[in-house]
């Protein structure tokens, strides 16, 4: 059936059935009904929250409740509630030109009312896309009553010859445009109190006043909210009548196994390059378990402030600084194929000082060597995953007989291996990761230098700031003694792994 163009065939499609009439929080209650029953995903794209927050999200909705997402910074917050805008209807009818999309059966403003009253049935009538009815404000200190409400137009008076207190001369604010839809305040607690106040009334009775008139528009609206819980005391706070009034309170997270981290990273990194015109892009599993576990050792580091938390956004951009280097050396050395090795990750330091709010322990340190220990202990931490059962012996051996190796992230791939066909047992080791002999010297020299990176991180052998691999800090042979001494430190290491939100440790690896 073709859609209404006038309130009488509106009207005539609602009677048959064609056309559904309900309000926003009932629209999205029984869309969200008939997806679950279609068996759906309910917010594609928001990975590692489908047994935690999705659940909590879907109830919230199917109570009518207002809600607010309370957690801290990267944890999909925003991209959560604009997702709510699947759970819309296609479409629905507007009367043309009503700045508050009044419904052509019932409309709210004087001009709807003005609109219907003067052309009856012969109405034209304009339909809202899904998209057009969320409205999204970010709180910061300086928005005002009549940002979110609205206020009188006195230009707009002038200009219609109209009393300024007439409604005709009303601007509406952000609230009122989003009526029928879904409304969002991102940051809540950056938002003044007296503003915060104004939001009473839409949440309890359902309706605004502006600038003290006598004006009630009972608007049809979903209200949504995120806030940091951090940002109660830091900025500013919820005042505690406006909590009350809203209905769910859902926390949310950060990936709690280093599985969904990575598919959550590989999701949203700009890694495929290739309609760039760039090199073919092979980012292998374990660099971006390395880049992940960045994030997760970040998140337990004692010199990084966990009040603040450590961003989803860090692996992301580290990932794609990371690709970025691999590139880089590719077109450098004259590669068809750009693989990046776990050694770019320490080229990615910039992407990651950035987003670390350092305790006092850590400032007086120096980000970068915080960024530059974080690193090392998730390339510990990946290497024992990988190849904790696997003997390296011979290769630590060969660096403790004296052996060393110079190499860079800008080497090339066939300078890597020939350098490292002399270590015993290296080559071989490689297997180990899924690498056969006859893979791209790009992909070998990439798992050759995470195994380098890897004894380098666990202290079996050392790496100099200009890449010079040598013995470890003791260049002992290895008993098994030792070797037993150096299992117990590393179940030590687990056993203190607290984490936060999900933190890294050998236990998050499925």
């Amino acid at each position: 059936m073709s859609r209404p163009t006038t309130l009488g065939a509106l009207k005539q499609a609602i009677a048959a059935g064609h056309v559904a009439r309900r309000p926003v929080r009932t629209e999205l209650r029984e869309n969200l009904l008939a997806r679950l029953k279609s068996g759906g995903p309910i917010f594609p794209g928001v990975l590692g929250y489908d047994d935690t927050v999705v659940p909590q999200v879907v109830n919230a909705i199917l109570a009518r409740h207002h809600f607010i997402l309370l957690g801290l910074r990267g944890q999909a917050k925003s991209r959560l509630l604009r997702a709510l805008t699947l759970l819309l209807d296609d479409e629905i009818p507007v009367i043309p030109g009503s700045e508050i999309n009044d419904d052509p059966l019932a409309p709210l403003s004087a001009f709807g009312r003005q609109q219907v009253a003067e052309a009856g049935d012969d109405l034209p009538i304009a339909w809202l896309p899904r998209e057009r009815r969320y409205v999204e404000k970010l709180a910061t200190p300086d928005v005002t009553i009549a940002d979110m409400i609205g206020d009188i137009d006195p230009i707009k008076a002038a200009r219609s010859g109209l009393a300024l207190g007439d409604e005709l001369t009303m601007h509406y604010g952000l609230v009122p445009r989003a009526n029928r839809g879904i409304f969002a305040i991102n940051e809540l607690p950056d938002l003044a109190g007296r503003i915060q106040v104004g939001l009473f009334n839409i949440l309890q009775e359902g309706d605004v006043q502006i600038k003290g008139f006598p004006v009630r528009l009972p608007l049809d609206i979903l209200l949504v909210f995120s806030a940091n819980p951090e940002d109660y005391t830091a900025r500013g706070k919820i005042i505690t009548p406006l909590k009350d009034r809203i209905g769910s309170e859902i926390r949310t997270h950060y990936p709690s196994t280093l599985a969904e981290g990575v598919a959550i990273t590989e999701q949203e990194a700009w890694t495929d390059r290739a309609s760039e015109g760039s090199h073919k892009i092979d980012v292998p599993r374990y660099v971006r378990e390395v880049v992940e576990e960045v994030a997760f050792q970040a998140r337990k580091e004692p010199k990084v402030d966990k009040r603040s938390g450590v961003s989803q956004r860090l692996p992301i951009t580290v990932l794609e600084h990371v690709v970025s280097n691999a590139e880089r050396r590719a077109v450098l050395n004259g590669e068809g194929i750009a693989v990046p090795r776990v050694s770019d990750v320490y080229a990615a330091l910039p992407a990651i000082t950035g987003k670390l709010e350092l305790e006092y322990e850590g400032e007086l340190k120096g980000a970068d060597k915080v960024a530059t220990d974080i690193i090392r202990a998730a390339v510990g931490q990946v290497f024992e995953a990988h190849l904790g059962s696997a003997n390296v012996r011979q290769v630590v051996e060969w660096f403790d007989m004296g052996g060393s190796l110079q190499l860079d992230d800008t080497s090339s791939a066939r300078t890597l291996l020939d350098a490292t066909r002399k270590v015993q047992g290296l080559t071989d080791l490689a297997e180990h990761l899924g690498i056969p002999g006859g893979a791209p010297a790009p992909s070998v020299a990439s798992a050759l230098d995470f195994i380098l990176e890897g004894l380098h991180a666990q202290k079996r052998i050392s790496r100099t700031e200009a890449g010079k691999y040598t013995a470890g800090e003791e260049p002992v042979r290895r008993s098994g003694k030792a070797d037993k001494r150096r299992e117990r430190q590393l179940r030590e290491d687990d056993d203190d792994d607290s984490g936060f939100g999900g933190g890294g440790g050998g236990r998050y690896y499925n």
